[in-house]
């Protein structure tokens, strides 16, 4: 196994880390039915979403290449607006991954928020990432972003 990390977003956004933290972090799985082009659904299948070992099963839209991937909160910062997750769970972990881990920080920028995602794949024996794949991520997180942004500066009053 082998553990490769690759900085998956490093985005500006109008909306607060307050906000943006809510939205993504805390009650995504009560916004993502905002989001119906990249969730379908997100399921609280063990604890709360505001403690650590929560887990959380991201249902993916039907027609997507992947069905679902299981989450696990292994850190949380209210104050600090950081989340820390293992996918360790679903087959958009495919033959390569055995998880991976996922570090969010939302800081403040200006009257808005600086999104960072880094991400830690380990792999399985000498299983290869693709470029391509993390180009696609990356792509993924950039319109998610963007879908969130537009909805958030409508509903002002959402998380506020």
């Amino acid at each position: 196994m082998s553990v490769h990390t690759y900085t998956m977003a490093d985005i500006i956004s109008p909306i607060t880390p307050s906000r943006l933290f809510q939205a993504l972090s805390i009650d995504n799985h009560n916004f993502a039915n905002n989001l119906s082009k990249f969730v379908k659904s997100i399921e609280l299948v063990h604890g709360d979403s505001t403690t650590v070992g929560c887990i959380k099963q991201v249902n993916l839209p039907d027609g997507s290449p992947v069905k679902y991937v299981k989450n696990r909160v292994d850190e949380i910062d209210f104050d600090k607006h950081y989340v820390k997750y293992t996918s360790f769970e679903g087959d958009v972990l495919g033959d390569a991954l055995e998880c991976v881990i996922y570090e969010n920080k939302f800081e403040a920028s200006g009257s808005g928020c600086h999104f960072t995602m880094v991400g830690h794949y380990y792999t399985k024996g000498n299983a290869v990432i693709k470029e391509e794949e993390i180009t696609e991520g990356r792509e993924s997180i950039k319109q998610l972003f963007k879908a969130v942004d537009e909805f958030l500066l409508a509903n002002p009053e959402l998380y506020a």
